[in-house]
């Protein structure tokens, strides 16, 4: 028997579904030679410290560095989680061969392998290697499965990446509170999350710094064309006064008029942080909600694989370009030019050097039902980009006027749009545009050099600005340039290797730090909170802090994945680099940071595996699930068992953990603030199910 592994329960069911298991084992299908069984994201976690040592329970400055001699793994302390692995570990054991069924990436690699390795897996395996999870790529997938050491250098990326990732979280995390933390606060330290939060309190403190400025600006109107003086700002008024009425004193004259005519290439096709950029920028929608909506739209075979960095497609998919195309009947009329002519083998678009394990997010050709709000509105970005992709590009014509009135030199620029090339595909949406691009289109009437005539002379006030505050897109941009201001996607394409996290992990990063209280929002904005500058002030190494080197040890970790840097070297670095900073804390001195005392920051945060309640079987009936509805959890045989269970109870949202205990305890833990019925009083208490599944208060 061949038993597949998915990341999930609804990818498990299209794998089956391919392949003929058509029956429904407790945990897995069963049919044509298969078993095809499932995680729920992370099994297995690394060991936590006193796993290593007792003494490591405790949070010492004595006890640091802590460097265990080898790392080991454990599965995640879930009720869920250790009932589905022993389904697993059994398949494993009686099985002839495994097929690696987890994400095709990194993450989805490190899931799949520390499984395998925890179940004691001895036979072989192999890797199911797709980009979407449509019928004819999980079909072709299988017909060309990999084998497993092919991805072993990805492995060790991962391991290596969670390994750094202990060494300097724990160690660093346990320094800094004890040696600078008052009372219970914890103060949280990460490879990725402190140079994040270093860019931002950056950014914080030019803007507390900033002092502004009084400036006046000469202007002046010339057959109906605004005209600016080419000259420094003033600085104060007498000076802008005297200008405005020597001006008045002269003619305005034409001394150069140039009209040259260019092209606005086409938007590059998404990767995940541009995805994640123009969400945010469109409709606000954080990182990680864009994350979330576009895996469900990928796990609804709607579109490929999300977890990427490249804005490229190999080249191998050209032949199929059409055909996606053909399938994409809701923009049918954007679609019948391009299909007017053969497809073009675009170099923007098509190129294996810039593909690795994947290409660029695009549509499958499926037909987009049953979306949601967010769902539609993440999947038309994603459809009109590829389309826009493949139109011809935006011929425009650039204007520069110069003037003088007198002696003082004056410019005037503007922008028409001659052929709209790729932008009809945007052109219902105002909203729409290249990156950098803040001018709406100006056309400017055809002067002569030599021209002169009278104008209506102004003077215009202003202020200096302070620098913009980081929303979530800028943000992302800034990760994915190690901090550096790069508005040129070709530049952007060479950084990537050199920013800091990973598309699929920055959304997290951000929201640890809003979590931690480190930043917060206000509207789009992204600021530091005290205590995220108290923290960055605190840290004196540069190492910890610094988006440049953290970048260089996110490349080391793509080398790994290349198969170009040991495992083990990049291991001792980290080694180094933490026993170093160790010694260097220990002996340092600077201000206690305190907290809000309402919103401490959680102690040293474990992997969760996420609840897949719909895997629980129904309390009342035995028999079947349950099932998620709009109000209430349900047995999935509703209509025969009757069992439901709302997700609010006596004035109190449960959580995932309280309806996880209901369903499998028959109770909660305490409960503070359930209102008594019937009254106004409130009660800390045990939710129960009583002999008839009904709720009650214990």
């Amino acid at each position: 028997m061949k038993v597949c592994i998915a990341e999930k329960p609804s990818v498990a069911k299209d794998i089956a579904e391919v392949l003929g298991a058509k029956q429904r084992r407790d945990g897995f299908y069963e049919g044509n030679g298969y078993q095809v069984t499932w995680t729920f994201g992370h099994f297995c976690t690394l060991k936590e410290p006193h796993d290593y040592y007792e003494q490591w329970r405790f949070w010492r400055l004595e006890d640091l560095p802590m460097i265990p001699s080898g790392f080991g793994i454990k599965l995640i302390e879930n009720s869920g989680v250790q009932r589905q692995f022993k389904i697993i570990e059994q398949l494993v054991q009686e099985s002839e061969e495994v097929i690696n069924c987890g994400d095709a990436g990194q993450e989805g690699e490190l899931i799949q392998r520390w499984v395998l390795l925890k179940a004691k897996c001895a036979v072989p395996v192999k890797r199911l290697w797709i980009s979407s999870l449509t019928e004819e790529a999980i079909r072709e997938g299988f017909q060309k499965l990999k084998e497993a050491e092919q991805y072993n250098n990805l492995y060790a990326a991962g391991s290596a990446r969670a390994i750094g990732d202990w060494l300097l979280g724990m160690n660093a995390t346990r320094l800094f509170t004890k040696k600078f933390a008052q009372g219970k606060v914890v103060l949280s330290i990460g490879r990725v999350q402190t140079p994040t939060l270093a860019m931002i309190v950056q950014r914080q403190k030019e803007i507390n710094a900033f002092v502004s400025e009084e400036y006046w600006e000469l202007k002046t109107i010339y057959r109906e064309t605004e005209f600016t003086a080419a000259i420094d700002r003033l600085k104060n008024i007498d000076k802008a006064n005297k200008g405005l009425e020597y001006l008045k004193q002269h003619p305005f004259e034409i001394t150069s008029f140039e009209r040259k005519e260019g092209k606005e290439g086409n938007p590059r096709l998404f990767d995940l942080t541009a995805l994640q950029v123009e969400a945010n920028k469109k409709y606000a929608y954080s990182a990680d909600d864009t994350l979330k909506h576009v895996q469900s739209l990928y796990e609804k075979k709607l579109v490929t694989y999300p977890r990427v960095d490249t804005t490229y497609l190999s080249e191998d998919l050209h032949p199929k370009i059409a055909g996606i195309m053909e399938d994409l009947t809701p923009y049918k009329a954007l679609i019948a030019p391009i299909l007017a002519n053969p497809i073009p083998k675009l170099k923007s678009v098509f190129d294996d050097k810039k593909v690795t394990d994947h290409h660029a997010i695009i549509p499958t050709g499926m037909y987009p039902e049953g979306l949601h709000l967010d769902e539609k509105r993440i999947y038309d970005l994603i459809a009109r980009r590829f389309i826009a992709a493949f139109y011809p590009e935006c011929k425009i014509a650039n204007t520069t006027v110069l003037g003088k009135v007198g002696q003082v030199p004056f410019k005037a620029t503007g922008k028409q749009i001659l052929e709209p090339g790729w932008k009809e595909v945007y052109a219902n949406d105002v909203t729409e545009k290249k990156e950098g691009e803040e001018e709406e289109e100006k056309i400017l009437p055809v002067f002569v050099a030599g021209e002169s005539g009278p104008h209506q002379p102004k003077v215009h006030k202003g202020k200096t600005t302070p620098p913009k505050p980081y929303t979530e897109a800028t943000l992302l941009r800034a990760m994915e340039t190690a901090g550096k201001q790069v508005e040129d996607e070709e530049m952007r394409e060479l950084l990537k290797d050199n920013g800091i996290g990973r598309p699929s992990t920055r959304a997290n990063i951000i929201e640890t730090l809003f979590r931690r209280k480190y930043i917060e929002k206000k509207k789009k904005n992204i600021f530091a909170t005290q205590t995220g500058m108290d923290l960055i002030d605190t840290i004196q190494s540069e190492l910890l802090k610094s988006p440049e080197l953290t970048g260089t040890w996110e490349r080391k970790l793509r080398l790994i994945e290349k198969g170009e840097y040991a495992m083990e070297t990049f291991k001792q670095e980290l080694i180094e680099m933490v026993t170093d900073l160790t010694r260097e804390v220990k002996t340092s001195s600077y201000k206690v940071i305190t907290i809000a005392p309402d919103a401490p920051p959680p102690p040293e945060p474990k992997p969760k595996a996420a609840v897949v309640i719909e895997e629980l079987k129904c309390p009342k009936c035995k028999t079947h699930t349950v099932k998620k509805g709009n109000t209430a959890y349900g047995c999935s045989n509703y209509s025969v068992c009757g069992f439901k269970l709302p997700f609010e109870v006596l004035g109190k949202k449960l959580t995932d953990k309280q309806i996880t205990d209901l369903l499998n305890k028959g109770k909660t833990g305490k409960i503070k603030g359930l209102k008594v019925p019937g009254s106004d009083t409130e009660k800390e208490a045990r939710l129960v199910f009583n002999a008839d599944f009904n709720l009650g208060m214990e």
